[in-house]
């Protein structure tokens, strides 16, 4: 039974919901090293640059950022190595094929525990253009400046 209930937010990538329309997500886990398991407990990572991809039939993460452990040793490990992901077979050829699709990109989305196991959150996204982004942002002032005049008008009401 794990010591640790629930869930626990290590990290999340907000510039991939803005630079990308996250088609599906999946869970995986990780492959990692006693020290950066004890770096992530502590909270620390960074997924803005990393990127997944499928190598013969296994997929791999890289470029994420998980810093030395500070009171780790001489078998501390390196800040942005390549990690394995542990996914069901059948999962890893849906995301391929999809990616073999063309425009489609696999990227982490949030890093963190569930029941005191890492776990990452990774999606199938297409990339953006510049005027998506434009206009995701205007869709979303205009959803929050009528929802400002919803709450104006009911305070006036009572």
């Amino acid at each position: 039974m794990p010591k640790e209930k629930g869930e626990r937010v290590v990290a999340t990538n907000r510039k991939a919901r803005h630079d990308y329309t996250i088609e599906d997500t999946y869970e995986a886990g990780m492959v990692l090293h006693g020290t950066e398991v004890k770096a992530l407990r502590e909270g620390r990572a960074s997924l803005v640059d990393g990127y997944a991809y499928v190598d013969r039939g296994e997929m791999w993460i890289d470029n994420v950022y998980i810093p030395e452990y500070f009171q780790g040793t001489w078998n501390n490990h390196t800040p942005r190595r390549k990690r394995k992901l542990l996914l069901h077979k059948e999962q890893i050829r849906k995301i391929a094929a999809k990616t073999r699709e063309g425009g489609y990109t696999i990227v982490p989305l949030r890093l963190y525990f569930s029941d005191g196991r890492a776990k990452l959150e990774i999606g199938v996204a297409k990339g953006k253009r510049e005027y998506d982004k434009r206009q995701a942002l205007r869709e979303r002032q205009d959803k929050r400046e009528a929802d400002r005049a919803i709450a104006a008008r009911k305070y006036v009401g009572e």
